[in-house]
């Protein structure tokens, strides 16, 4: 039986709205609930929304739309989602979809007949490092195999609840192969927020200075600065009208856990087991700016974390390490929200996070001005990576200097890599700046490593000839991803895949993003159905410029990077697909009069062009 709007929505809308009141900020977090109630967001409950936030249905609309975990038409009450990145796909996630498609009598992205189930891809889950994995109603199966998929099929037929499946099912683990300065420690929740207070807020900005410390999200902005200049925007406006509770001019510090580059999956781990580090980095850098109040906007894939972070943030405030006049210091209060994504990975731009946070549609918007002058609701906020907020706090409790002896000049301390791939052991390793390519493969136990794929989709693949180059910011600057390919694999199919990524993840605002991530995954499908020339090629390279110097923001502008490296680097891997080296139209117009010479009976040279 399909769904449709049911009576008892009212009795659902109530309480969902009431836990969220009445700012539109909270279009996005309403949504979700909504959706994992009804498992999709029904017409009436759009009208209820918009009613109560004050906003048009249109707005609604278009919050709805734009998020790929928010459905406005029914979804299957069991919804799974196979995680569809390159390193699953090399684990046999296509096999395994099909198995389980076959197992319960569905159609690939179609809801089964009785509104039970549905099964179709989705993007990187962040789980790489124990694939294939997949999302059901947004949680999390991981190491999925035949044996699995069957006992799946079989719980799903019997309609048991999410809550009454085997916990093996769900399972997760760190994967922590190798630890330094910033896992190696146990945090000790308050000490870096003591050594701050004890130094003051000018001097604790000054050792993150000392430190050099850099954005750990993958561009590589200073962090002191991007509080300085918070702060000094902050100092400006003083006689602001527009104030929080103690009077003071308003200004945030906002944590980027939407993690969303394919293979990276190290922020995972530290909210996981290392949540009291962030909180405390946020901490310290509301300290710093002077901000009252703070969010961590957690991607849609890892609300699976969500209880165990709001039960470390509430440990925090019965500590006195949040809320009011935190460890006794008059005047300084800070607390934290966590809100949750949907399910976009343009909202790891900081700019388009937070109109996410707003709760509108996560699109970039035109800088500047910039978030540490005009941020959340136009106030200055610092929106930093959940490993920068990490560091941060381990600084504020050791000191710059401390930080600045690891690592190289320009990259000073550790790094965070995700490694995936054709290695033995995948997870989190931890490094200095500076370690070489080649010493990571041997840690990791490469199996006749062949390419390396940089900080995800978006970075930079290097070949056999280059694993010498160094994990640095003057080198090879990486978010963290790390996948390994051997000598068996097809690169053609790890560029086909992320082309396919980049089109899917467009937000659409700009048009050389939206309409050059098409063409490109066109293309590609073109050279992989056996039908690509060198013209193609040519095309390529043609896109990558535009896209690169034309588009919006960075993910359009990163969008051929894969292409690119693949045809400067591995050129024999294209032209193996290559049909022919002279041009071929991706249409055949003559091809496609057939059916009319057969219905006409003509086959003369008149009848063909």
């Amino acid at each position: 039986m399909q769904q449709t709007d049911s009576p008892d929505l009212p009795r659902i809308m109530v309480p969902i709205l009431a836990r969220h009141g009445s700012d539109s900020a909270q279009l996005l977090q309403i949504l979700r609930d909504v959706q994992d109630v009804c498992h999709f967001v029904p017409a009436d409950a759009i009208d209820q929304i918009a009613a109560h936030l004050g906003v048009s249905r249109v707005t609604v609309e278009g919050v709805a739309g734009f998020y790929s975990f928010l459905s406005t038409q029914p979804v299957g009450q069991y919804h799974l989602l196979f995680s569809n990145n390159i390193t699953d796909q090399m684990l046999g996630k296509d096999e395994l979809l099909q198995y389980l498609c076959n197992k319960l009598w569905l159609e690939r992205s179609r809801v089964s007949e009785d509104g039970l189930v549905s099964v179709d891809n989705t993007s990187c889950t962040g789980m790489c490092d124990q694939g294939p994995a997949a999302l059901i109603n947004g949680w999390p199966l991981t190491n999925l195999d035949q044996n699995r998929l069957d006992l799946i099929a079989e719980l799903i037929r019997s309609q048991k609840p999410l809550a009454d499946w085997p916990p093996m099912l769900f399972e997760v683990v760190d994967n922590i192969r190798r630890t330094d300065a910033l896992l190696g420690e146990a945090c000790v929740p308050g000490a870096a927020i003591k050594q701050a207070l004890a130094r003051g807020a000018k001097e604790t900005l000054s050792e993150m200075d000392k430190s050099n410390l850099r954005g750990r999200g993958g561009a590589g902005f200073k962090t002191a600065s991007k509080w300085s200049f918070c702060h000094a925007a902050i100092a400006e406006e003083e006689g602001s009208v527009i104030c929080d509770i103690g009077g003071n001019p308003e200004r945030f510090i906002v944590c980027n856990a939407d993690e969303g580059e394919p293979g990276t999956f190290k922020d995972r781990v530290l909210l996981n087991s290392y949540a009291d580090m962030v909180f405390e980095g946020m901490t310290v850098g509301a300290y710093v700016v002077g901000a009252s109040k703070g969010f961590l906007y957690l991607r849609g894939e890892y609300r699976y974390l969500l209880k165990n972070l709001e039960a470390v943030l509430k440990r925090r405030r019965e500590a006195g390490l949040l809320g009011d006049n935190i460890l006794g210091q008059t005047g300084f209060s800070f607390d934290i929200e966590v809100h949750l994504g949907a399910g976009a990975y343009i909202c790891g731009e900081e700019s388009a996070l937070i109109e996410s946070l707003e709760g509108k549609p996560g699109r970039p918007r035109n800088r500047p001005p910039f978030p540490v002058t005009h941020g959340y609701k136009g106030r200055p906020t610092v929106v930093d990576n959940v490993e920068t907020f990490a560091c941060s706090a381990r600084i504020a409790e050791k000191g710059g200097a401390w930080f600045a002896a690891m690592g190289t000049a320009q990259s000073t301390g550790t790094k965070l890599l995700s490694i995936s791939g054709d290695i033995a052991r995948p997870g989190i390793y931890e490094y200095p700046f500076g370690v070489t390519v080649r010493q990571i493969l041997d840690d990791a136990g490469a199996d006749e490593p062949f390419a390396v794929q940089i900080s995800g989709p978006s970075g930079t693949m290097i070949s056999w000839k280059e694993f010498d180059r160094k994990i640095a910011f003057e080198d090879l600057p990486t978010a963290g991803a790390f996948m390994v390919f051997n000598r068996k694999r097809d690169l053609f199919l790890t560029a086909h895949n992320f082309a396919h990524f980049f089109a899917h993840e467009s937000c659409g605002f700009c048009t050389p993003c939206r309409v050059g991530t098409q063409l490109q995954k066109k293309i590609m499908d073109k050279i992989s159905g056996g039908h690509g020339t060198i013209c193609d090629m040519e095309e390529l390279k043609r896109l990558g410029h535009i896209l690169k110097t034309m588009s919006h923001c960075g993910l359009g502008s990163s969008a051929a990077n894969p292409m690119l490296d693949a045809m400067e680097k591995f050129p024999d891997v294209f032209e193996r697909k290559l049909k022919a080296l002279a041009f071929e139209p991706a249409f055949d117009l003559d091809g496609a009069l057939e059916t009319a010479r057969k219905i006409t009976g003509r086959d003369d040279e008149w009848a063909h062009l």
